[in-house]
């Protein structure tokens, strides 16, 4: 009998230091897997705000891409304005009174209409050279599309102050492209190949 009492004893000794944790452990757990969160929210979040800025520089070469569309189709001019200090754009074309300049009706349709970007998103840098008026700074924001194909050349930074995008329209083909990153210095410059310069 006493082999059959110390082995109850035994076996309930095992059940009570083998079966569970200590709160020692518990808080060790719970600290990792917060400290696991944090840094995945972190990246997160990261990622999110690279991908608002990328967004951004993608619907504003989407709506070059109209503008130039636009222009070729309803052999008009077509503006894409870039409103720095609100952080927006939209694409207007002449009214129905094109010999003033002031009468401009916004593009509002299911491809184009005034946006704004989201977060802390905006246009960081804007470069814009007219070809109308030989190699002149133009109007500050506003990039002309012409029926002909051609448009203003820019280079569009697109940021949030920590990523970039920058957005680079041709003057001569009117279309455009995206880099990731600040935009390079390119000197916008139109060149007069009736001038020679030998």
């Amino acid at each position: 009998m006493k082999t059959s009492t110390m082995t109850k004893g035994i076996r309930r000794r095992g059940r009570l230091h083998g079966g569970g944790f200590t709160i020692i452990e518990l808080m060790l757990v719970v600290s990792i897997i917060a400290l696991l969160a944090g840094a995945s929210g972190a990246m997160y979040f990261g990622t999110y705000k690279r991908m608002l800025v990328e967004k951004a520089a993608r619907d504003v070469l989407l709506a070059a891409k109209y503008a130039r569309v636009i222009a070729i189709e309803k052999q008009t001019r077509c503006k894409l304005i870039l409103d720095n200090t609100n952080n927006r754009y939209l694409l207007t074309v002449p009214g129905a009174d094109s010999q003033t300049d002031s009468a401009e009706n916004v593009i509002t349709d299911q491809y184009a209409k005034p946006r704004q970007f989201a977060g802390d998103v905006k246009f960081e840098e804007i470069q814009i050279t007219s070809r109308a008026r030989a190699g002149d700074i133009g109007d500050e924001g506003v990039i002309i599309f012409r029926p002909n194909g051609t448009a203003d050349m820019a280079v569009l930074q697109i940021g949030d102050g920590k990523n970039h995008c920058t957005v680079y329209i041709s003057a001569a083909t009117g279309k455009g492209r995206i880099e990731s990153g600040e935009a390079m210095e390119t000197g916008l410059e139109v060149l007069d190949l009736d001038v020679e310069e030998w």
